[in-house]
């Protein structure tokens, strides 16, 4: 594992934690061996996020901005390093549990709610 993808994730353990509490959310720490899907532009806003149960190589995390799109190719795998390198402020959302969503601006807007629709996998 690399060393600076444990740096840096442990250095937001604790933004997690709040985020996780402030939104009555376990803290369920994202796997940083597992791939996160992100739309190719995620320069537009807002961000959108959810995260599904893990499955394969994918971490269950969603994060998108713009139009929703079903195309195959909407979601790319993309490792935690890079997101953080892309999204660093992104990184505090990412211990929410199974189920949550968020949506966030760089206005300061942030909702996040809990969505039982998203638990399983269909």
């Amino acid at each position: 594992m690399n060393n600076k993808i444990n740096i840096i994730s442990s250095q937001h353990t604790e933004s997690q934690k709040q985020i996780c509490k402030k939104y009555n959310s376990d803290f369920n720490e994202i796997d940083e061996k597992l791939f996160i899907g992100v739309s190719s532009n995620l320069e537009l806003e807002p961000i959108n996020g959810l995260r599904h149960p893990k499955h394969g190589k994918m971490s269950g995390w969603y994060i998108w901005s713009g139009e929703w799109s079903n195309d195959d190719d909407f979601f790319e795998p993309l490792c935690l390093e890079h997101l953080i390198e892309k999204k660093p402020d992104l990184i505090k959302y990412l211990g929410l549990n199974v189920g949550f969503r968020f949506l966030a601006d760089k206005k300061g807007y942030v909702d996040v709610w809990y969505d039982k629709s998203i638990t399983e996998l269909k």
